[in-house]
């Protein structure tokens, strides 16, 4: 197999791979935010829901943007597992 074939395969991979992290974290937020938030389901928000869901959600993007960071410059810098 060529250089470039394996770059070409390695990339999907990590394309692969970051998809799948997202869409663990969207299902974490759903998840999270939903039971800390929703203590009555009805069939629309209150005002008080919305804010907590949006804060909630902002919370565990924050969080995975700085472990995310983290670990990428710690990769930069050990070379990967």
């Amino acid at each position: 197999m060529d250089q470039k074939r394996i770059q070409a395969i390695q990339e999907q991979v990590r394309q692969e791979v970051a998809v799948a992290n997202f869409q663990d974290l969207l299902q974490r937020i759903n998840t999270k935010c939903f039971a800390k938030c929703i203590t009555k389901p009805g069939p629309r928000l209150d005002g008080s829901e919305e804010v907590c869901l949006s804060r909630c959600t902002e919370r565990y993007i924050e969080a995975w943007n700085v472990v995310s960071s983290t670990l990428k410059r710690r990769m930069e810098r050990e070379g990967p597992i």
